[in-house]
């Protein structure tokens, strides 16, 4: 498989594609196209999150914790005090951070689940409903920061899918085929209850008609 700096350096590359072709290409601002960037970067890691003690697990849920004490202080705000909203996103963070971080080593297993098409749909839909309903991006930037940050995990599972051929002796390695599926075929309940959970994200994602502007948009450019 390749290794955390070569799945940040081609992520932040294909980011940088991105985030630099929306700008000129679309009405975004450079801070929203710069948001791309970065959720393009992030999804190149985001996989590896399933690995005990790698600098990616570490920086997803550090970036996880400021998110979720971020989305609570907008949540609480004018609802507690300002000192007991403090202490509530404190407890956000050590949670999130230390506790969830705990429990997640504890049942996942690497080239398992998150090594998936699946959990890269569900981190996708995550992203765009948390943009919409807790960030108020509108519609269309919350389905693009979606599909960049799907976009980053995609080139995480090529680049491992790549790693596992070897070009000298013209053989593929025990790995192949571990990385880029469509579900953790080894444990069908987990890939359910994913799935679910996609399915779950439903109600709160944005309108589709701006996904389809937005996929419309991408071929033309593309073409």
């Amino acid at each position: 498989m390749a290794d955390f700096r070569t799945h940040l350096g081609v992520a932040v590359a294909g980011g940088a594609l991105l985030g630099f072709a929306g700008w000129q290409a679309t009405e975004l601002s450079a801070t929203e196209a710069a948001s791309l960037a970065v959720l393009t970067a992030v999804g190149g890691i985001l996989p590896d999150i399933d690995a005990d003690n790698s600098h990616a697990i570490r920086l997803i849920f550090n970036l996880f914790a400021v998110l979720t004490v971020v989305g609570g202080a907008l949540l609480l705000q004018g609802r507690l005090s300002p000192g007991a909203i403090v202490v509530a996103c404190g407890g956000l963070y050590i949670g999130v951070r230390y506790a969830l971080s705990a429990v997640f080593k504890r049942f996942s297993v690497h080239r398992g689940i998150w090594h998936s098409l699946l959990a890269s749909l569900l981190c996708g839909l995550a992203t765009t409903a948390a943009g919409y309903q807790w960030f108020s991006q509108s519609a269309w930037l919350a389905w693009a920061q979606g599909l960049a940050l799907i976009l980053g995990t995609l080139i995480h599972l090529l680049l491992d899918e790549l790693y596992s051929v070897d070009l000298t002796g013209a053989r593929l390695k025990r790995s192949f085929g571990t990385a880029f599926k469509l579900f953790d075929y080894r444990e069908p309940v987990n890939s359910v209850l994913m799935l679910a959970s996609a399915a779950a994200l439903i109600p709160w994602l944005p309108p589709w008609p701006p996904l389809r502007e937005l996929l419309a948009q991408g071929s033309a450019l593309w073409r």
